[in-house]
């Protein structure tokens, strides 16, 4: 049997927690040498012998009796139900931690057998991890082996799972479940973006990286069930240069000496890179033609010029991380040439050029202040005579600020806004919009509410004049919309843009 699908006993379980000093009260009954099939914290997805996880704000008794009538053999929870009757419990302080913990025993530290690659930042974080797997990707088809997996809000791929994302970074059980896919395929390298909230929420404790890039730092996720302040964010992400042995740093950044110093005491060897000439990997010289991008890049090992077919000079930034991350690696110009010209993100910076009408449609990801902020002023330089129109939203129960910053934004860079649904969860998306067309209106913008996302994208498209620029941001590459507690699928908002221009202009 290979080593890595050993199953342990409930009794493991237990002493590993109470090693962890998690554990407050513990009643195995006979069970204790009980072997475990399978960890689920959902109730539909349970099997003969399963230890159930009970954690998240939205938990009910009820999904633990579904779970123990459908075979659980045992449930962890920071709660005790003592309604449940006579039944193996392991009661803990920290959910969250404890998950860490049993995910890396039942994946027997699979995760130690690769070399992994985390991004963290504000924005870019995606970006940067398709450059970084593009790369990649080529040094490994030179060595004859395994393209890399890679993990991040857009797409999954782990060598048996090829699947869009719904999240930045799984739950702790998922994330070392597409590591164990990953090994098993043969794979020796993953790549993953690292949100703020794995670190927080120990999604990824017992995982070691190779190296850490932390692309830039802004004001987001500062809510009461997120960040409680900035210090708190920015110490959170700083958290991933603790668990890397290089930390790749921008000296770009807002607070780049902040997040220098951070690497420096955290990490064994930092590397840096941006367009500051003291970088280890400079870029400098760079153009836009178009939708292509050229730069120059002077490391230790070469001075050469690059191309990416992305539009956006911010981009750049992120390709610079993506080659400073690639080196850790052994990748050099060639891989890295061949890498970045290969390149596509879907959902970032996608121009549609409509045959019909002079207009340029670019749908993006920006969803927070620094990324909208970044493209609202890129698409005013690239575009400065020419109306801009934006079409936009913000979630509900979560990054309250973002209905202020990105309202603000868009009165004062776009001639108008088309506010809209983007995941309200909770609450209702016309408080959420009403809330935002405040902030528009403040800063002198004109604006239309149109709850429907399809619908306010077809008017921005219809009624922005001629040469002018139509931005749809938010979702990206995303085909869901969090209503209440679930996901409902929808298009993207470039499957929207294609419908609109191919079904009415035909």
């Amino acid at each position: 049997m290979n080593y890595f699908d050993k199953k342990h006993s409930l009794k493991e379980y237990e002493e590993l927690l109470i090693l962890n000093g998690l554990v407050t009260e513990s009643h195995l009954m006979d069970k204790a040498e009980r072997e475990i099939s399978f960890i689920s914290f959902d109730s539909n997805d349970i099997v003969e012998n399963t230890l159930f996880i009970c954690k998240g704000i939205h938990f009910k008794e009820d999904y633990l009796k579904d779970a123990l009538r459908s075979g659980a053999c045992c449930y962890i929870s920071e709660n005790k139900y003592d309604e449940e009757g006579d039944f193996p419990y392991i009661i803990v302080s920290d959910i969250r931690e404890a998950m860490g913990h049993i995910a890396n025993l039942y994946y027997n530290g699979v995760s130690k057998e690769l070399k992994i690659l985390g991004i963290t930042g504000t924005k870019g974080k995606s970006t940067t991890t398709f450059f970084t797997k593009y790369i990649l990707d080529e040094v490994k088809k030179k060595e004859g082996k395994p393209v890399p997996a890679m993990l991040s809000s857009i797409s999954i791929y782990d060598g048996k799972t090829d699947e869009p994302s719904r999240i930045t970074t799984p739950e702790a059980f998922e994330v070392q479940q597409h590591l164990k896919n990953a090994y098993d395929s043969g794979i020796d390298t993953a790549i993953m973006e690292v949100s703020s909230q794995a670190l927080k929420y120990n999604r990824v404790d017992g995982l070691e990286f190779k190296a850490g890039c932390f692309t830039n730092i802004g004001e987001d996720h500062i809510s009461p069930v997120e960040h409680p302040d900035w210090e708190d964010y920015f110490n959170t992400k700083a958290e991933l240069f603790s668990r890397s042995e290089v930390a790749v740093v921008n000296l770009d950044a807002e607070n780049a000496d902040r997040i220098l110093e951070e690497a420096k005491k955290r990490a064994k060897k930092v590397i840096t890179f941006g367009l500051r000439p003291e970088a280890d990997v400079f870029g400098y010289d760079v153009k836009a033609y178009g939708e292509k991008i050229y730069f120059r890049v002077l490391t230790s090992e070469f001075d050469k010029k690059f191309v990416i077919n992305m539009w956006g000079l911010f981009n750049v930034s992120n390709a610079l991380g993506a080659i400073a991350l690639a080196m850790t690696q052994g990748a050099g110009y060639e891989e890295i040439y061949e890498g970045l010209s290969k390149t596509r993100v879907e959902g970032r910076v996608q121009l549609y050029t409509p045959a019909h009408k002079k207009l340029s449609i670019i749908v993006d990801y920006a969803h927070n202040k620094m990324s909208f902020q970044t493209l609202a002023e890129s698409t005013r330089q690239a575009y400065p005579d020419s109306s801009i129109s934006v079409v936009f939203g913000a979630p509900g129960s979560k990054a309250f600020g973002r209905r202020k910053d990105l309202g603000e934004i868009a009165g004062r860079y776009c001639n108008h806004s088309y506010i809209t649904e983007d995941d309200p969860a909770d609450e209702s998306p016309v408080d959420i919009c009403n809330e935002i067309a405040k902030h528009v209106a403040n800063e002198g913008g004109a604006y239309d509410i149109i709850i429907d996302r399809r619908e306010a994208i077809r008017r921005a498209i219809h009624e922005t004049p001629e040469g002018g620029v139509v931005l749809v941001i938010g979702k990206g590459a995303e085909t869901s919309q969090k209503r209440g507690t679930v996901y409902v699928d929808t298009p993207s908002d470039g499957e929207y843009v294609e419908d609109i221009l191919s079904s009415e202009y035909i």
